[in-house]
């Protein structure tokens, strides 16, 4: 089992991460490496709460699990752990990540950046497109966070999306979306261009 560090928006999606550790704790699937980060000075620079979120709470882990409902994309706490988890560093190396929708903003799309991916959980499909224009991506993908988009428009950074559904028809399913990201790691190149979210802000409610 590999060593993940759950990420999601605490206040709406935290029902799905106890679900998530239920389902765990029954089928073995993964060493949780998930932790309550508590408070993060906001008025740090950008490179220190990288450096203190990667430092104190993701080190231990190998693969990051975003948790995506409707207002994830816009928590700064998020972005910060993405961005922790892509980067290469001298003391902690890069995370594979796996993307789940939550069942109230699933997608009718998916993305299996692995063949053993896509033949196990998506057996029925037979043709496979490759996509690089954002718009088409924010459009199957309205609730993904930007940073996420930026890496499948790259194409380099292997990370597969995934409904909650297809975990809850078989768990198994998530041990090996896991695997792939754990051994695909070292060969993700992120795009770690944007800069870290400073604040939360949903500007559909503002």
């Amino acid at each position: 089992m590999h060593r993940v560090f759950i990420s999601y928006h605490h206040k709406n999606e935290n029902y799905l991460k106890e679900e998530l550790l239920r389902l765990n704790k029954e089928h073995n699937l993964f060493v949780n490496c998930s932790v309550s980060t508590g408070d993060v000075d906001e008025n740090m620079e950008p490179q220190a709460i990288r450096q203190t979120i990667r430092r104190n709470y993701l080190s231990g882990s190998t693969v990051l699990l975003l948790l995506v409902g409707r207002e994830t994309k816009y928590r700064k706490h998020v972005d910060w752990e993405l961005y922790s988890s892509m980067y290469d560093g001298t003391n902690f190396g890069k995370s594979g990540v796996v993307v789940l929708h939550a069942p109230d903003s699933e997608s009718d799309y998916f993305t299996a950046p692995f063949d053993e991916v896509k033949r196990t959980i998506y057996p029925r499909v037979s043709s496979w497109i490759s996509i690089s224009d954002r718009q088409e991506y924010e459009r199957r993908y309205p609730h993904l966070p930007d940073r996420i988009i930026d890496n499948l428009v790259k194409g380099k950074g292997k990370i597969s999306v995934t409904n909650w559904s297809k975990i809850v028809e078989d768990p198994e399913r998530l041990r090996l979306l896991i695997d792939s990201a754990h051994n695909a790691r070292g060969q993700c190149e992120y795009d770690m261009s944007r800069r870290m979210r400073m604040r939360d802000h949903n500007p559909s409610i503002f």
